[in-house]
C-alpha cells in the first residue's frame, strides 16, 4: 500500500468519519418508553445495561452466532494483520502488510523499525479493511474485537493491544487478548470444520517449536517444547551461514527440493531420546562444521542443494520423531501444525507419512502471521464465556499452557 500523506490518518480523524457510540441492547431496541435515542438522554435502565454489557464487555448476544463479526488484530513482530470474521469460519475481509522488504537487509526483524512500521500502517489498513467489508458503522456491525497480546516482541503488540483498546473504547465493544500460539491452533479450526478436540497440536515458527494436547478449546496441555532454537530460527541461521538471505527457511525448503537428502549424516536431535522436547542447536553447528570442511576441502561447485536437502532431513526426522511419541503417549491420531514452518514442503511430506496419522495442514497463507486465526481464536473464546476488559496490556512472554 502507498504510504503517502493522505493515507496517514490520525485516531481522531478515523473516529470522526464513522459513527461512535454504545450499540443499543434490547430495551432500546424496544418500542415505547423504553426506547431512548442513542444520543438523547438515558434512562436509568439503560444506563445500567450500559454497566453491565458494555463496561465488563458482556454485549447481549441477540444476533445468530453465525452472523456475529469478529474484529481481528494481529502485530506481534513484523507483520500488520486485520480480518473481519463472520461467525466461526468465514473470513468475508483481510488485509496483511509484511516488512520482510524493509528487515532483510538486517538479516532479521528489528524490534523499533517493526513497531514504527505497524504505527504507520494499522490506520490506513483499517480503512481498506471497512472498504473490502463494507463496513458503514463499526459500532453496530462489529460485535467483538480480538487482538494478539502476546507472545511477541513487545512494541508490536503495544501499538496492536492499545490500538484495539481506543477502537473498543470508542465503539464500546467487547474485548479479548488472544494467545498468538492459540491463534495458530485456530488456524487449522479456521480451516478445518471437522478438526474437533482432543488433538495434537505442533507448533513450529521461528519463535516456537511445541508439541501441544488440545484436550478441549481453551484446555492445553504442554507436552513438549524446544530447549534452545525453535525450528524456523534454526532454518534461517543455516541459511545465513549460505549467504541466502533473509527470510532464508523458503529458500532453503527450495533448494533442500533438489538435493539429496542422504548426501551428509547430519545428527537427528535428540533422536533417541523418550522425551517429547526439541533441540536444534546441536544440529545448526553440525552444519556450520561441515561448511568449513566443505570449504577447506574446496569441492566445485559447492553442494548446496544436498547440504540444504541433509538438513531439511534432520529438521524433519526431529519433528516427525516427537510427533509420533505424542501420539504414543496420548493415544491421540488427530494432529493439527500451524506456524511459519508448517508451511515447508518437506515437513508436510513427513507428518503425512506417519503410519495412522491424521494430519491436519493449513493452506500457506494460515501458516504464518495473520489476523484471521486471531479472530476465530477471539470468537470461539467469546462464544465459551471469555470476556476481557480495557486493563488488557501486552504480554511478551505469554505462555498457552
Amino acid at each position: 500500500m502507498k504510504d503517502d500523506g493522505k493515507t496517514r490518518l490520525s485516531l481522531c480523524r478515523l473516529r470522526c468519519s464513522v459513527r461512535i457510540g454504545t450499540p443499543p441492547g434490547a430495551l432500546s431496541r424496544m418500542p415505547g418508553k423504553g426506547a431512548h435515542p442513542r444520543r438523547g438522554r438515558k434512562a436509568p435502565e439503560e444506563l445500567l445495561q450500559r454497566f453491565l454489557f458494555g463496561v465488563c464487555g458482556m454485549r447481549e448476544l441477540t444476533k445468530n452466532p453465525e452472523s456475529f463479526c469478529t474484529l481481528g488484530i494481529e502485530t506481534s513482530c513484523d507483520e500488520t494483520g486485520l480480518c473481519l470474521l463472520r461467525g466461526a469460519r468465514t473470513v468475508f475481509a483481510e488485509v496483511l502488510a509484511s516488512q520482510i522488504e524493509e528487515h532483510a537487509p538486517y538479516g532479521g526483524v528489528i524490534p523499533e523499525m517493526a513497531s514504527r512500521r505497524h504505527q504507520e500502517m494499522f490506520l490506513p489498513l483499517l480503512r481498506e479493511l471497512f472498504l473490502r467489508g463494507g463496513i458503514q458503522d463499526p459500532s453496530r456491525e462489529i460485535d467483538l474485537i480480538a487482538v494478539t497480546q502476546g507472545p511477541g516482541l513487545m512494541g508490536a503488540l503495544l501499538v496492536g493491544v492499545m490500538s484495539a483498546k481506543g477502537l473498543a473504547q470508542g465503539w464500546d465493544l467487547p474485548l479479548l487478548g488472544i494467545n498468538h500460539l492459540e491463534g495458530h491452533i485456530f488456524a487449522n479450526v479456521l480451516h478445518s470444520p471437522f478438526l474437533e478436540p482432543p488433538f495434537l497440536n505442533l507448533v513450529v515458527s521461528g519463535g516456537h517449536t511445541e508439541i501441544v494436547l488440545v484436550r478441549d478449546y481453551g484446555i492445553y496441555e504442554l507436552l513438549g517444547r524446544t530447549r534452545d532454537d525453535a525450528a524456523g530460527e534454526a532454518y534461517d541461521k543455516v541459511a545465513k551461514m549460505l549467504d541466502l538471505g533473509y527470510p532464508g527457511g523458503p529458500k532453503v525448503d527450495a533448494l533442500a527440493a533438489q538435493g539429496d537428502p542422504g548426501a551428509f549424516d547430519l545428527p537427528v536431535p535428540l533422536g533417541n531420546s523418550p522425551e517429547m522436547d526439541f533441540s536444534f542447536s546441536g544440529l545448526k553447528t553440525a552444519v556450520l562444521w561441515k561448511i568449513e570442511a566443505l570449504k577447506k576441502e574446496g569441492p566445485s561447485p559447492f553442494p548446496l542443494e544436498d547440504l540444504c536437502a541433509s538438513f531439511q532431513r534432520a529438521v524433519v526426522a526431529s519433528l516427525t520423531g516427537k510427533v509420533r511419541l505424542a501420539m504414543k503417549h496420548t493415544g491421540l491420531s488427530r494432529v493439527a501444525v500451524s506456524g511459519g514452518v508448517a508451511a515447508n514442503r518437506g515437513l508436510r511430506q513427513g507428518l503425512l507419512e506417519i503410519p495412522g496419522g491424521e494430519i491436519f495442514l493449513p493452506p500457506p497463507a494460515l501458516c504464518t502471521d495473520n489476523a484471521a486465526m486471531i479472530a476465530a481464536a477471539g470468537y470461539n473464546g467469546y462464544m465459551r464465556g471469555r470476556r476481557g476488559d480495557l486493563a488488557l496490556s501486552p504480554n511478551p512472554g505469554m505462555v498457552l499452557a
